[in-house]
C-alpha cells in the first residue's frame, strides 16, 4: 500500500520536472529570439528611428548656425559712412577698393564708391552683367531685381560662376552670387555674397544684408 502510495508521488513530481522543464526550455527559446528581435530592433531604431539621427555632413559651403557676426565699419576708402555686419574670426583682406572677407568656400565682398546715379534693375543688366560675364569663368543665370533690406529698396543680382582654381587642391567650385546694390546721396556700396551652389546659406546672407546700415 505504501508501494501504491509512493508511485504516484514520484510520477507526479517527474511530471511536474518534466513540464517545468518544457515551459524552462520554451522561456530560453522564446527569449532568445526575443532578445535578438530587440537587438535588432534597437539596431534598426539606431538607424535614427529611435535614437538620434547620424551626424550630417553638410554640403560644402554651409555656414555653420551658431557662426558669430561682427559689425564691420570702414575707416578708410573712397566713402566709409555705413556698417555692414559680417561673419566672425574670417580672414579679411584688401582687394583694389574691395574689402574682403573669406572663410573655406564662403566670401563676402565690400565695395564703396562714389556714382553720379542711383543703380536701377535696368543700369544694373546693361552694365553690370555684361561686365562680370567677362570677369567671371562660366558666368550663368543672371537675374535682376529689387528687394527690400533694412536699409530700403535695392537692386538684387543673383549669378552663378565658377570658382578660382584652389592652389591647393586644384579644385573649381560652382559659386552662387547675391549682389546688393545699396545707395544714398551719390554713394552706392555694392555687397556681394557668394559660397557653394549646394550650400544653405539663405539666413546668413540674408541676416548679412539685413544688417547693412548708413551713418
Amino acid at each position: 500500500m505504501a508501494a501504491h502510495t509512493r508511485t504516484p508521488v514520484v510520477v507526479g513530481l517527474a511530471l511536474v520536472a518534466v513540464v517545468t522543464a518544457g515551459c524552462s526550455g520554451s522561456g530560453s527559446a522564446s527569449g532568445s529570439p526575443g532578445a535578438s528581435s530587440t537587438s535588432a530592433s534597437g539596431t534598426a531604431a539606431g538607424g535614427g528611428r529611435n535614437n538620434a539621427a547620424p551626424t550630417e555632413s553638410n554640403p560644402p559651403g554651409d555656414i555653420p548656425d551658431n557662426q558669430m557676426y561682427i559689425t564691420f565699419r570702414p575707416t578708410s576708402g573712397s566713402f566709409t559712412g555705413f556698417t555692414v555686419k559680417v561673419p566672425e574670426g574670417w580672414a579679411r583682406t584688401g582687394q583694389g577698393s574691395s574689402t574682403v572677407f573669406t572663410d573655406k568656400l564662403n566670401t563676402v565682398r565690400i565695395t564703396a564708391a562714389s556714382v553720379s546715379s542711383a543703380p536701377t534693375t535696368g543700369s544694373v543688366t546693361n552694365t553690370v552683367v555684361p561686365r562680370l560675364r567677362s570677369q567671371v569663368p562660366k558666368f550663368a543665370a543672371p537675374k535682376v531685381s529689387e528687394v527690400t533690406r533694412h536699409a530700403g529698396r535695392v537692386v538684387l543680382l543673383t549669378y552663378q560662376g565658377d570658382s578660382a582654381k584652389d592652389p591647393v587642391t586644384g579644385k573649381v567650385v560652382r559659386d552662387a552670387f547675391e549682389r546688393y546694390a545699396f545707395h544714398r546721396a551719390g554713394h552706392e556700396v555694392d555687397l556681394t555674397l557668394s559660397g557653394p551652389v549646394n550650400a544653405d546659406n539663405v539666413d546668413p546672407w540674408r541676416m548679412v544684408s539685413d544688417s547693412f546700415a548708413w551713418r
